[in-house]
């Protein structure tokens, strides 16, 4: 056997039943799969003149962790610009723009990331408060859940966009005032893209450069794949691109979009494209939409929101989804939603029912997001084998406990109650995978498992949790970032595990991220990240 990596001195721990394995030393062979599991002394025999060996002194080794739900090449290009998310209040946000405003040359376009409408302060979503800051200058600014954003003045008029439009997308819109003229928000992608597609594009050398860096960031982070819920653009030349020059550094499963209109020709093509990719990434599955978010109003909802919004599907006919998914189902294609609203969710999974009752029980759809539930959804998604995809970092960060934020207030007492209803999902039976939504949150794994433990902000973690009764034990966290994403790609067999014929995908850590406290484990050093036998990642101290 030719041995590519053995890792010495480990502590490995298994999420399967979170308990450290007898062996402390492992083997990887030539195809990048765990081939032996020993001690030191057996391990190290093993190793040949080009075995790469790492003495890890006692560190911690789990499975490499994997994003359930992560958007790599357009987070890569929308977190280029001014980071808006830490901006607190408007005047945070007038200063920050009048800082990169006198940075610009003379027309060029500010764009900006991550604005959180909490800072309007219950104030309408739009471009007034910064009028007089983006005077003349063409600035578009997305908002955090990146389904809405701001255009300036000069952006609007630059794209001819003047009044009202109507699009395939139902809840899609160019917000205006009573007159009829655009007050700068425009909602989900069809209307932001009247915007997008006038302003400067970056060269493909630069997308390509900005996604590498993203990828290397990310596997810093003890992450080894992710689930990239898009293939927009040129995602997949560029995924090729890395992946062909030996710079890919995570294992990407990627699910192309399936929007409203889509017909005959168009869902063929996506079955067309499963299994399509290279070494260390392919496309599987299909990304589909059911609504969009709670926070611009554009969320399906069985009842209204505070300000009557939130009422219609993404899809102007969602029987036309159904039978979308229908198509895919029988074709052995899984689907992942975006169903945030309680409407949306019983939908998808109404969906998927009729679906599986035509036959073919192998397939496993997911529903994204879920951030509000009833009680009588709960036990169906394990009921239809529907996985539970979630982003806990959202609760943490864009809601409050006492439920003043802008999420909160649109839904009412009743419904901001069943925030991310991690805890109940798992105890129906449902598997629960975890991620970050990268753009939208930080991608930093032990981020995401200490949210789903604590459910505080992140900024200020002396604030009180936002349910938590629905909080994540640590190994059920751990889980949801290895064996759950794992089972939800349908690779249980080789993924998710420190076993042997597994693949050799592994994060190793300075100490337990079991025994470590929620609070503290962001900060717990990411020692050496290895995907497929190589290291990816590589501690000073290692």
């Amino acid at each position: 056997m030719r041995t590519r990596l053995v890792l010495l001195s480990a502590r490995l721990l298994d999420p399967g039943t979170g308990a450290f394995l007898p062996e402390t030393a492992l083997a990887v062979s030539e195809d990048g799969r765990i081939a032996a599991l020993g001690d030191d002394r057996e391990m190290r025999a093993l190793a040949g003149p080009a075995t790469t060996v790492a003495d890890l002194g006692g560190a911690v080794v789990t499975p490499g962790l994997v994003d359930g739900h992560v958007h790599p090449v357009s987070g890569a290009e929308l977190t280029h610009g001014l980071d808006l998310s830490y901006c607190a209040d408007l005047d945070d946000v007038r200063g920050a723009l009048a800082r990169e405003v006198r940075t610009l040359e003379r027309g060029a376009w500010l764009f900006g990331w991550g604005l959180d409408p909490n800072v309007f302060g219950g104030h309408p979503v739009d471009t007034t408060p910064f009028e007089s800051v983006l005077d003349g200058v063409p600035a578009f600014l997305l908002l955090f859940d990146a389904h809405s954003a701001l255009a300036s003045r000069r952006a609007l008029e630059l794209a001819g966009v003047d009044g009202p439009r109507t699009f395939d997308q139902a809840s899609a819109e160019v917000v205006c005032d009573a007159d009829g003229r655009p007050t700068g928000l425009l909602q989900e992608d069809a209307a932001c893209e009247l915007v997008e597609r006038v302003a400067p594009k970056p060269t493909r050398e630069e997308s390509r450069e900005r996604l590498a860096a993203a990828l290397r960031s990310m596997a810093a982070t003890g992450l080894t794949g992710g689930h990239a819920m898009d293939a927009n653009g040129d995602s997949l030349a560029l995924y090729g691109e890395l992946d062909a020059a030996g710079e890919l550094p995570l294992r990407l499963r990627v699910a192309p979009w399936c929007q409203p209109g889509t017909d005959a020709d168009g869902v063929r093509e996506l079955i067309g494209r499963q299994g399509t990719g290279g070494a260390l990434w392919r496309v599987a599955g299909v990304k589909l939409f059911m609504d969009g978010t709670i926070d611009n109003g554009t969320a399906w909802l069985e009842r209204p929101d505070c300000h009557g919004e939130s009422t219609h599907a993404f899809w102007p006919d969602p029987e036309a989804y159904t039978r979308i998914v229908g198509e895919l189902h029988r074709a052995g294609v899984p689907t992942a939603t975006h169903a945030i609203g309680d409407a949306a969710v019983r939908h998808v999974l109404d969906s998927v029912g009729k679906a599986r009752a035509s036959g073919g029980g192998g397939v496993r759809h997911r529903v994204e997001h879920i951030e509000t539930v009833p009680d009588d959804t709960l036990r169906r998604f394990a009921e239809l084998g529907v996985l539970a995809s979630m982003q806990p970092t959202h609760c943490c960060d864009f809601t409050r406990a006492d439920h003043t934020d802008n999420w909160s207030r649109r839904l009412g007492e009743e419904r901001a109650s069943r925030a991310w209803r991690c805890r109940d999902l798992l105890d129906s039976g449902a598997t629960v995978v975890l991620g970050s939504d990268w753009p939208i949150a930080p991608f930093p794994p032990l981020g995401v498992m200490a949210g789903a433990r604590h459910r505080r902000p992140s900024r200020d973690l002396g604030q009180a949790p936002h349910g938590p009764e629905q909080a994540l034990t640590p190994l059920e966290a751990l889980r949801g970032l290895t064996t759950a994403p794992a089972y939800a790609a349908g690779e249980e067999h080789e993924a998710g595990r420190i076993a042997l014929g597994h693949r050799a995908d592994l994060a190793v850590f300075g100490g337990d991220p079991l025994t470590t406290a929620a609070t503290d484990l962001p900060d717990l050093p990411v020692l050496l990240t290895v995907l497929d036998g190589r290291i990816t990642h590589r501690a000073a101290s290692v």
